[in-house]
């Protein structure tokens, strides 16, 4: 006897019910809620860490600057309290030496009053410049200010001029 290949079933025809009249939506909406409260959440955190990174560099980039800045200050006022005005000459930057030779500089600031003492600020990064309060040998105060630029070669901050 043989057997017939099985037949499947035909598809329910038209007006066939199914068992429920929609799928199922309870707790969709909480799902994608989540989902999307989630996914915020994540946006944030990433978005709040860079900009956090962000501060947290360019608060480092100052922080260096200042400390070139004023390294190069106390470099040129230390050179100049102790009368080694050749090293002092050499901390200038080169517009300044273009406009002053090293024995007329040396010749200028032997004549100034000298600057025992001194208090550096912060570098202000518009302008090129730290203010200096500054305590002569007589005990008098002033207030001036510092005028740098950065060696085209090295990068590094040089003193330009010392004044009021």
């Amino acid at each position: 006897m043989t057997t017939a290949p099985h037949v499947p079933v035909p598809p329910p025809g038209p007006g066939v019910q199914p068992p429920f009249p929609a799928p199922p939506v309870e707790g969709k909406g909480r799902r994608i809620g989540w989902g999307l409260g989630i996914g915020a959440g994540v946006i944030v955190l990433i978005c709040g860490g860079g900009l956090a990174a962000l501060i947290g560099l360019g608060t480092s980039v100052q922080g260096a600057l200042d400390e070139q800045a004023q390294s190069a200050v106390d470099d040129y006022l230390t050179a100049l309290k102790d009368g080694r005005y050749d090293a002092a000459y050499g901390e200038l930057c080169s517009k300044a030496k273009l406009n002053e030779t090293a024995a007329d500089f040396r010749t200028r600031v032997a004549a100034e009053q000298r600057i025992d003492r001194w208090t550096l600020g912060s570098l202000d990064t518009i302008n090129l410049t730290v203010p200096v309060t500054a305590t002569y040998a007589n005990g008098q105060q002033g207030d001036l200010e510092a005028g740098l630029d950065q060696n085209e070669s090295t990068g590094q901050f040089e003193v330009c001029e010392l004044g009021e």
